[in-house]
């Protein structure tokens, strides 16, 4: 006895219904907590978020702050610490990628794109576990610091403020890292082309030395900079002084991060998988 089937059986991505925007948000919490689950299991991918910034505190302070800041290593400290804190989240998003591309490769998404859930909601939920990466980098990075001599300035909520636009311009900012993690073969090619957009970001800034030190042509780039104006916005809110300028100028950062890098995420999931 032959069976025939008088219609096509639905596979992948095809059955996938239409998800709403609650709908698609919840998908997205689901695979947030998956991946906070696998870093739980997996605590030595947390070096980046707590080891890697105390390395260069303690490099920049203790090695080259004698220099930098002219034999006041207690000063160079308060400078230091708003241009580490917004180098070390650029850095962070970089894992983000790797992940993504270890799991294209591993076949996890193509299990996800089998499932009934939102086509966004794999890399949504990748970003909105990093948050809790982002907050024990904060925590660890602000103990370390105040441990070093490192003082508040303003009070509570001026630094509150500082660590919400900080988070504001990681979860933007490490969009290109999942652009990027989506784009290329191997998670060490994403490190790799992620080490070259950062490195020159947070050296060609205001984090390590003031901008008048530096050569005319270099202070142009240093302008434009999007860890330059982050660093002013955390050094204001933190240490006193003017923010609304360097505030505005991270604000449309952070819009240009998430126009630009989501669509051409998604663009890419797209077709890759």
């Amino acid at each position: 006895m032959t069976t025939v089937l008088d219609r096509p059986v639905p596979t992948g991505s095809a059955s996938t219904p239409a998800a709403g925007p609650f709908r698609s948000l919840r998908h997205a919490g689901a695979l947030a907590v998956r991946n906070l689950v696998k870093t739980v299991r997996t605590p030595e991918a947390l070096i980046d978020v707590t080891i890697q910034p105390i390395i260069f505190l303690l490099l920049f302070t203790y090695i080259f702050g004698g220099a930098l800041g002219g034999g006041d290593r207690s000063t160079y400290l308060q400078y230091l610490l708003p241009g580490i804190l917004a180098q070390s989240i650029s850095l962070a998003g970089v894992s983000l990628g790797q992940n993504l591309n270890s799991d294209i490769q591993k076949g996890v998404f193509d299990r996800f794109r089998s499932l009934p859930i939102a086509r966004s909601a794999p890399l949504v939920g990748a970003v909105l576990a990093d948050v809790v990466r982002y907050l024990i980098l904060f925590a660890v990075i602000m103990t370390a610091a105040t441990v070093m001599g490192f003082r508040v300035q303003t009070g509570f909520w001026p630094t509150l403020a500082a660590l919400g636009v900080s988070m504001a311009f990681a979860l933007s900012f490490c969009w290109v890292s999942v652009f990027v993690g989506l784009l290329v073969r191997t998670p060490g090619a994403v490190q790799g082309l992620m080490f070259l957009l950062v490195m020159p970001l947070s050296f060609g800034s205001n984090v390590f030395v003031d901008t008048a030190s530096m050569p005319g042509w270099l202070q142009h780039f240093v302008h434009v900079n999007p860890i330059t104006h982050l660093v002013g916005v955390v050094r204001g809110l933190m240490l006193g002084g003017p923010v609304a300028g360097d505030l505005a100028w991270t604000g449309g950062w952070i819009a240009v991060f998430l126009a630009v890098f989501v669509p051409l995420a998604l663009r890419a999931y797209t077709r890759r998988a």
